[in-house]
């Protein structure tokens, strides 16, 4: 019986080192191609950090979902979701503020939990258990806002990706890029040296062994997918920071975001295999790309169409590392 795939770097250009090299020389592509030197500055850097928490929260529960070889593409809309039910909670139940994040978080906790039971009570796939979710979802958050955005009082929850300013210069970054960093690294020091860690790429890389090794297969896909949950509705308070209004229309693409950012840090589609701080990188990568664009004044359907192909990209480099795994283990 083969064990579980073990957890290791992906190499070439896929490893930290070689996605840390892409992410560096991209960047200074767009700093020389960005005039005014304006691609390079603080603020700019700042900016980046920013707009990039959403993706790499939500890749950080995603990367859980791939490497157990599941998928969830109701993310986007759980983000959107939550950051209904944070503005309602503080616009027409006049919660505090405190409650207001752990209703968000709670609401993508519930979403999660009822992919995880969809999945493993059902035993639907979850590529189609997700894609029903989303549209759910999506529909559920649209009829709490009355298909309206809804506006919340000014908190500080406004400012957790917001510009820290002068005043808290000290910061570097706001509140949400500290959290995001902190909660990257707990992650992937619980993948590699937890036990529940290695039961997911157990599960991911053959269900059937993991079963018969005793690993609580059914347990382990419920958890990552509420993780999932709880991440995404993390990421619909950033959202609701971001906008300061709760839109059940936001985070449109985001799942695809997410499970490209987690693909070009190094998970394999089929599961077993992945790394927490390469799906951080890619969704830095993703993001100075989409900044780079803006900078450069390219329109909206021209960065569309940079994100297809990154996705392409990432689906490609799946593929060959899976076709290069299969080779050499031959």
């Amino acid at each position: 019986m083969s064990g579980p795939k073990r957890i290791s770097m992906p190499k070439n250009l896929s490893n930290l080192g070689g996605l840390l090299f892409a992410l560096i020389a991209i960047f200074v592509l767009f700093a020389k191609i960005v005039p005014n030197n304006r691609f390079q500055s603080l603020d700019n850097i700042e900016t980046i950090a920013r707009q990039s928490v959403i993706v790499c929260l939500v890749s950080l529960g995603s990367a859980y979902v791939i490497i157990s070889a599941g998928i969830d593409l109701s993310v986007g809309s759980a983000a959107a979701c939550s950051s209904v039910t944070v503005a309602a909670s503080l616009a027409w139940l006049h919660l505090s503020p405190a409650t207001a994040l752990i209703i968000g978080i709670l609401t993508g906790v519930g979403w999660g939990l009822i992919n995880g039971i969809l999945v493993t009570k059902l035993g639907v796939g979850p590529f189609i258990v997700t894609l029903s979710t989303y549209l759910i979802v999506r529909a559920a958050a649209t009829g709490i806002a009355h298909e309206n955005a809804i506006y919340g009082n000014p908190t500080w929850l406004d400012s957790l990706v917001s510009d820290v300013g002068k005043r808290h210069a000290w910061m570097l970054m706001p509140v949400g890029v500290w959290l995001t960093l902190l909660l990257a690294i707990i992650m992937s020091i619980c993948l590699k040296y937890t036990r529940f860690g290695r039961h997911v790429v157990a599960v991911g890389s053959n269900e059937m062994a993991a079963k018969l090794c005793g690993v609580p297969v059914n347990r382990v896909k419920l958890a990552v997918y509420a993780i999932s949950g709880a991440f995404a509705g993390l990421a619909g308070v950033m959202l609701y920071s971001r906008l300061t209004e709760g839109d059940p229309t936001a985070a449109q693409g985001l799942e695809l975001s997410a499970i490209a950012a987690v693909v070009i840090g190094g998970a394999s589609l089929n599961g077993g295999e992945g790394s927490i701080m390469g799906a951080i990188i890619g969704a830095l990568i993703m993001q100075v790309i989409s900044s780079g664009s803006a900078e450069k004044g390219l329109p909206n359907w021209v960065q569309q169409i940079v994100t297809g192909i990154i996705i392409l990209i990432a689906v490609g480099l799946d593929r060959w590392r899976a076709r290069r795994s299969l080779l050499s283990s031959g």
